[in-house]
């Protein structure tokens, strides 16, 4: 147990509490809104990590339509990373969206709960440092075409694109390019058919 006094211990506690519970002040809320005003989206609250830093610096751009969940998280690299969600497109409850260079979300896709998106992978390589001290590594921008559909708990990885209507299956881990219009499952996806879309549409 450690042996600072216990003013130094509750001071230290609310320092950890002002960093990571600070979206759920009254005012940083009404700032997110006044986004959600301008850019004709919802985010419900809580929301998780820095997208509001993102959006009032302009690395975040939420086209209108867009509904975001609660319980969704955005770790956006400070200065580098950005990221665009296209219109009417779903973030469901509990995705997570991490970006050290570039995510880009199309048009009215729809991810399911807890879907994971990220452009980097943490680094371990390091014998030296504990692994929560070792950063990241950018692995290339994620790009998502129109109109593609996620199952829960997907995760994509760094310098993916996955083509326009296409469909991921739950609990898959998307590793490589997927094409446009297929349907895709498994850890790593792959391609199993692609979609037999109705005549004339």
């Amino acid at each position: 147990m450690s042996g600072r006094p216990l003013h130094q211990k509750a001071r230290l506690l609310y320092q950890k509490w002002a960093y990571y519970e600070r979206n759920e002040r009254f005012w940083r809320k009404v700032r997110l809104r006044r986004h959600m005003l301008r850019g004709e989206y919802y985010v419900r609250l809580p929301v998780h990590g820095n997208l509001l830093e993102a959006l009032d610096e302009e690395r975040a751009e939420i086209e209108p339509w867009v509904l975001v969940e609660s319980g969704c998280w955005f770790a956006l690299y400070p200065e580098t990373a950005t990221m665009a969600i296209g219109e009417g497109s779903i973030v469901n409850l509990g995705c997570m969206i991490a970006a050290s260079e570039r995510i880009e979300v199309g048009r009215h896709c729809m991810f399911a709960n807890h879907c994971f998106l990220t452009d980097a992978d943490h680094r371990f390589d390091d014998p030296k440092l504990p692994i929560t001290w070792q950063g990241m590594e950018p692995k290339g921008p994620v790009r998502i075409g129109d109109n593609c559909w996620f199952g829960t708990n997907c995760v994509v990885t760094g310098g993916v694109t996955i083509g326009e209507r296409t469909v991921v299956g739950a609990n898959s881990v998307v590793t490589k390019d997927l094409p446009a219009g297929v349907i895709a499952v498994g850890a790593p996806a792959k391609v199993i058919r692609e979609i037999e879309f109705r005549a004339g549409t």
